[in-house]
């Protein structure tokens, strides 16, 4: 049987009641005779089998950005690095005196 937490309107008091699901959720609270609603609690989720995690069944190529392609991604991270050394650098004309 599952347990449902209720908490009072009128005077914010939480409780616990052991219910079977086919019974009719509860409207009174057993301390001020107040309305009382359900309150949904989060579930624990276990997922069993593979291809959960991110180490599993993925290739290299479906980590990179969508639309584009591998060779394309790992390019554009040394752009930005190295902005400046787009041009080759010119030697300066030697001083004449």
């Amino acid at each position: 049987m599952p347990m449902y937490v209720y908490q009072c309107d009128t005077c914010g008091v939480t409780f616990e009641r052991r219910q079977r699901m086919t019974e009719p959720p509860l409207v009174d609270c057993p301390e001020c005779d107040g309305h009382v609603h359900r309150v949904i609690q989060p579930v624990g989720i276990v997922f069993k089998g593979s291809g959960f995690y991110v180490t599993d069944n993925r290739s290299r190529s479906s980590t990179a950005l969508p639309g584009k392609k591998e060779s394309e991604s790992k390019n554009e991270g040394d752009k930005g690095s190295d902005a400046k050394s787009t041009a080759p650098e010119k030697p300066s004309p030697p001083k004449s005196d």
